[in-house]
């Protein structure tokens, strides 16, 4: 099992073109400065009245297939 922690800061303006299909896929960088890239649907369980926001540790297998996530 691999990790990456990074920090995220999603509008909810920025949240309705993941919703309304517009776009699937959150860009970021990690921590350790790795670009990274992953369904934003794993995120909708964070989102609050004002975006999506904080620090995450996502989890994912040797092949890089997403397992979980959990804020920090």
């Amino acid at each position: 099992m691999q990790q990456i922690i990074v920090d995220i800061a999603i509008s909810p303006e920025e949240w309705i073109k993941f919703y309304e299909g517009v776009a699937s896929d959150v860009h970021t960088t990690s921590r350790d400065g790795r670009t990274v890239r992953f369904p934003a649907r794993i995120l909708s369980k964070f989102y609050l009245h004002d975006g999506v926001r904080g620090s995450f540790r996502i989890l994912f297998d040797d092949s890089g297939k997403f397992s979980s996530i959990e804020r920090l």
